[in-house]
């Protein structure tokens, strides 16, 4: 069984409005130098077997489907 990890961010164009929110309350929490936060997702996904190039299609395919809205969304996937 592999796992491969599914990370999906909305693309640099659109608004982050809960980044942007994470981003003004840093320093209220002492924590300076944040220029910039973007928030995002992450998805683990179990396949039988190894992860070759067939169960990557397959999860890639999930994610172009179900997982990230590619108007607004990028993903990547990788092997973990």
């Amino acid at each position: 069984m592999a796992r491969v990890v599914v990370d999906v961010m909305l693309k640099p164009e659109i608004l982050d409005p809960q980044g942007q929110a994470i981003a003004r309350k840093l320093p209220q929490l002492g924590f300076e130098g944040i220029t910039g936060v973007r928030q995002g997702k992450r998805f683990e996904v179990e396949v039988d077997g190894p992860a070759d190039a067939a169960a990557l299609g397959r999860v890639r395919k999930i994610a172009e489907t179900l997982l990230a809205n590619p108007v607004i969304e990028t993903f990547e996937l990788r092997v973990e």
